[in-house]
């Protein structure tokens, strides 16, 4: 049964959950959701950046080093969505909040 399966089901079962059951089902929901995002990206991925015949050093260089960053992030986004609490990185910015 899916995460999603299990919450909507809890929800709408009549009975209040707990707080810590409550927490557990969102973590599950979160976790399944970020592993099939990954798989999904990574999917896309496959294959965008392979050497053809046309491309220089350079270019393949290049092709290679966007291919690594494309993963870093999904590798990121992986372990966010493992993470028992997901913290997330300052935001640089000066802008006002009002």
């Amino acid at each position: 049964m899916s995460a999603y399966t299990t919450a909507f089901q809890a929800l709408t079962d009549g009975r209040p959950l707990r707080p810590g059951e409550a927490a557990q089902l969102l973590a599950n929901l979160r976790q399944e959701t970020g592993e099939e995002l990954a798989q999904a990206i990574e999917k896309q991925l496959d294959g965008k950046f392979r050497r053809t015949e046309d491309d220089t050093s350079a270019t393949f260089r290049k092709k290679r080093a966007q291919y690594g960053a494309s993963m870093r992030i999904v590798n990121a986004l992986r372990a966010l969505a493992q993470a028992t609490r997901p913290t997330f990185p300052h935001q640089r910015n000066n802008r006002s909040t009002s």
